[in-house]
């Protein structure tokens, strides 16, 4: 096992731009944590940020970055294998693993060591359940996963709930030792009317700096619409659009609106980290220093305070 800092959070929260930082101040490399990142060629809608590991600090390596293919399958087997790989290699040169990212499934891997061996992709299972709402798939998985398989499952995505049916259909599942040891794990907290706005203004910058582009030429290169789709929300909007579905104010609004959905489910997903165990330090705006303090004594063996706030702790009125 590899010991590691961690950097996650909400949609919008700036996950990136911390951990960068702090690898800048502590000789560190970073180990992404994004299920759609590893996608060659989908840079604005994945939010990969490339300007963000460059600057007058020097270039800060990041890895599990563009590793596939768009028309290839991505599952969390294939992930873990290369982050074990790297995680050990960066250990081996003497820097700071940082793992960053917000793929609860990917996280949740790496925590508590289990991994998906996983069944081969069954594309007229896929096309079977495409149409189905999201309730349903998440019912049809409650009775037919294993309670683990369930637990870890990103309910938020028909395409992670999908697959998790796969390998309940597979019965694949394997058990396996975590990846990481006692890491430290850091998070930017803002509130949900901030993170709302963020959330707004990083749309809006993606669909400026050319995301209806990206998914044309993605389309062109031979990505079906149905494939795109597979590829969560902006890529299904984005496509919905272009397909004449939607006008683009109209896949605007549709989009922000989901977007937000997703970020409250992930507000869920990170409660459920609490509660099964796992300190988690959220950091108000991403105040760097407090996360450099925590990773001095972190590094140095001493005990760590307990956090300033829970997210188990925060409750929101029934209109927030």
């Amino acid at each position: 096992m590899t010991r590691c800092v961690i950097v996650t959070g909400p949609t919008a929260s700036g996950k990136t731009r911390l951990a960068v930082a702090l690898a800048r101040r502590f000789g560190g490399e970073i180990v992404s944590a994004d299920s759609r990142q590893v996608y060659r060629g989908m840079d604005i809608g994945t939010g990969k940020d490339a300007g963000e590991y460059s600057g007058p600090g020097g270039e800060v390596p990041c890895h599990l970055l563009d590793v596939a293919a768009p028309d290839e399958d991505f599952h969390l087997f294939r992930y873990l294998e290369l982050a074990r790989g790297a995680l050990a290699a960066i250990s081996r040169r003497g820097r700071l693993p940082i793992v960053a990212g917000g793929t609860v499934l990917y996280l949740k891997a790496l925590l508590d060591g289990y991994h998906q061996e996983g069944g081969a992709p069954d594309p007229a299972f896929r096309s079977e359940l495409a149409s189905w709402p999201l309730p349903e798939l998440i019912e049809r998985l409650r009775r037919a996963a294993p309670p683990d398989l369930y637990a870890r499952t990103d309910l938020t995505q028909p395409r992670r709930v999908i697959r998790a049916l796969e390998l309940a259909r597979s019965a694949q599942v394997v058990k396996a030792e975590p990846l990481v040891a006692a890491p430290l794990i850091l998070a930017p907290y803002y509130p949900r009317a901030e993170i709302r706005a963020r959330i707004a203004r990083r749309l809006d910058e993606r669909l400026d700096g050319g995301l209806l582009e990206e998914v044309r030429l993605l389309h062109a290169g031979g990505l079906s619409w149905e494939r795109l789709d597979w590829f969560g929300l902006e890529y299904r909007y984005a496509a919905r659009h272009l397909r004449g579905e939607l006008s683009r104010s109209e896949m605007r609004e549709e989009l922000l609106c989901r977007i937000r959905q997703f970020a409250k489910a992930q507000d869920i997903w990170f409660r459920k980290l609490e509660r099964s165990g796992h300190v988690i330090y959220w950091l108000r705006e991403g105040n760097l220093e407090r996360a450099s303090a925590l990773v001095v004594d972190w590094l140095a063996g001493r005990p760590l305070p307990p956090p300033d706030l829970r997210l188990d702790d925060i409750r929101y009125g029934p209109k927030s």
